[in-house]
């Protein structure tokens, strides 16, 4: 697996980064703003994160998605640790991501790859969302908060 920024002539992988954000349209703003890169496999794109500044020496990870056939096979982990390494190299002290409170595998995903909780944003999802969210027969109403020093 090859783990590229996305060329400035490519257009971003929307039905991937939809996997993760429903929001079309925080999805198109953020990937604007931000660096988008994806994970390749065979000359097929398979993953996806975005970095996106918030704050002088600070990045979040607003963005991870794998494709529905190949969950299970460490590739999320494998874009975490490669967006850690990226934010490390560009500079930043600080690496944040959030995750709703029904996203159980996203929850432990991020704490195996030492993120520690920071905060909850309540009804975060409540707010942001015209339609409601579902995951693990739980609805999404928070962001649960992450970070980890770099």
């Amino acid at each position: 697996m090859d783990i590229r920024k996305l060329n400035t002539d490519e257009n971003p992988p929307m039905d991937l980064l939809l996997l993760a954000d429903p929001s079309r349209t925080l999805v198109e703003e953020y990937v604007q703003r931000g660096e988008c890169f994806i994970a390749e496999s065979d000359n097929q794109m398979i993953g996806v994160y975005v970095l996106l500044p918030t704050r002088p020496e600070t990045v979040e990870l607003v963005n991870i998605a794998v494709v529905e056939n190949q969950h299970g096979k460490g590739i999320g982990k494998q874009l975490v640790v490669n967006a850690v390494q990226t934010a490390k190299s560009k500079g930043y002290k600080t690496i944040e991501v959030g995750t709703g409170n029904s996203s159980i595998g996203q929850l432990a995903l991020y704490q195996k790859c030492d993120f520690r909780i920071t905060g909850v944003d309540i009804d975060f999802f409540i707010r942001h969302y015209p339609e409601e969210i579902f995951e693990n027969g739980i609805q999404c109403r928070d962001m649960i908060r992450l970070s980890q020093g770099l």
